[in-house]
């Protein structure tokens, strides 16, 4: 199933305050890093405002032929600066083959991501690249690379990589531009990088924050079909207000209403159901797990109804930016019910943690890996056995290494003679100890 083609469908004034701030960003030729609270919807927001016809006449405007080129990290089978490149390589052969530029120009490009696939020279490739958007830029089109999920990079980003960005920039004479996203500011994912503050010039970050109501309707209404989930009024209204804009729990909640068939249930059977389901808590976990000590200690105190001094706010300024806190008439709370509930069961949830007993998943997981014994199970086999209902969603690779992490630790808490290897960039693998 095509993933873009829901989102490239709704009305054009869909989170229509996000379209004309990117647009105006797209049109002075800017680059910009789109950040907000991890899995809230920033890819869904850019599958509309790539894939819509209608964005850039209606956003980005002016009398220029704009291209753009997605490039989805999370189609990397290794985060390598050598993959990334060839798949960015393959992304612009992509975007012009369904433009409509000089087919000549389409079997050049074409050309030379097929030649750069047989060399397998990471300089000749990134050359590739270079004078693809050149070919581009001389057909009269604007280029836009937008690198969705860049923070898959974590492990791999080198000063390297965002001197090679820039200087493929420098040399479209500022004609190209980049849409980057992630979870966190750059400075934070790439503190090694970004020591040089050379490095951050030209980069401005763009928070998306969760979906405003309208705009969660559009989306809700578009995957109640994609799930066949029939909702009252009344449950409508309350699901929604216990997502909050956030993309990713409103799809597990209605993955979960149609496997288990609670769209009818009361609110209070239905707000306990979803906040126990187990893919519900584990993208909890997520979050919290990627915010730093300060950021979880405000969000301690918010729960507990305390109060948050200036210096904490500024700390923590990242919560307010992102939409994590929201201030309803100078009351401060948490953004989702089951993000709230979460903060507010942690203590509990890290006693479950140390239990020797499997749950769902976890229990999926080990008898795939024992099922396949000594063999590797690659990361996607692996969603393909554990996550069969988010496989379209996409699975985090902080969600595998989580699991396998709790997996591990509960085989040691149970004596049991199973290791589980990693195996770089590709899976892990199931051995019996000795």
């Amino acid at each position: 199933m095509d993933k873009t083609i829901g989102a490239a469908n709704y009305p054009i004034y869909f989170r229509k305050e996000d379209a004309e701030d990117l647009g105006e960003h797209i049109r002075h030729r800017h680059s910009v890093v789109l950040l907000g609270i991890k899995r809230v919807g920033i890819s869904n927001f850019l599958n509309f405002f790539i894939g819509n016809r209608e964005v850039q006449d209606t956003y980005v405007k002016g009398k220029s032929k704009h291209l753009f080129i997605p490039v989805d990290l999370n189609d990397l089978v290794e985060s390598e600066i050598q993959p990334f490149w060839t798949l960015t390589l393959k992304r612009i052969v992509d975007a012009v083959e369904v433009s409509p530029m000089n087919p000549t120009v389409k079997k050049e490009i074409s050309e030379l991501f097929l030649e750069s696939i047989q060399l397998q020279d990471l300089f000749f490739t990134i050359d590739s690249v270079r004078l693809s958007i050149k070919k581009i830029i001389d057909q009269g089109y604007l280029p836009t690379l937008f690198l969705i999920r860049f923070d898959r990079l974590m492990n791999s980003v080198t000063p390297e990589l965002f001197a090679n960005l820039a200087g493929l920039r420098d040399g479209a004479h500022q004609q190209l531009s980049y849409v980057f996203t992630s979870f966190l500011p750059f400075k934070r994912i790439f503190p090694d990088v970004f020591q040089h503050a050379a490095l951050l010039v030209g980069y401005k970050n763009v928070y998306i924050k969760p979906a405003k109501k309208e705009d969660e309707r559009i989306i809700l209404n578009t995957y109640k079909k994609r799930y066949d989930v029939e909702l009252e009024d009344e449950t409508e209204e309350y699901l929604l207000k216990l997502v909050d804009g956030h993309f990713r729990y409103l799809q597990l909640a209605l993955i979960i209403l149609h496997e288990r068939g609670m769209a009818k249930k009361n609110k209070k059977d239905l707000f306990d159901y979803l906040v126990s389901d187990e893919g519900i808590r584990l993208q909890s976990e997520e979050l919290w797990e990627n915010l730093n000590k300060d950021e979880q200690t405000i969000l301690l105190k918010i729960v507990k109804k305390e109060k948050i001094s200036k210096e904490e706010k500024k700390k923590g300024e990242y919560l307010w930016n992102s939409g994590f806190i929201k201030d309803d008439n100078n009351d401060q709370r948490i953004f989702n019910s089951f993000f709230e509930y979460y903060v507010k069961e942690r203590e509990k949830e890290e006693q479950k943690e140390n239990s020797a007993e499997f749950s769902k998943k976890e229990l999926l997981l080990f008898n795939f890996l024992k099922d396949n014994k000594n063999e590797i199970c690659e990361r996607e086999r692996i969603i393909e056995e554990v996550w069969p209902e988010e496989e379209e969603m996409g699975v985090s690779d902080w969600a595998i290494d989580k699991l396998v992490g709790r997996v591990r630790g509960k085989l040691k808490n149970q004596n049991n003679n199973f290791e589980i290897q990693t195996v770089k960039t590709r899976g892990y693998k199931l051995i019996e100890s000795v």
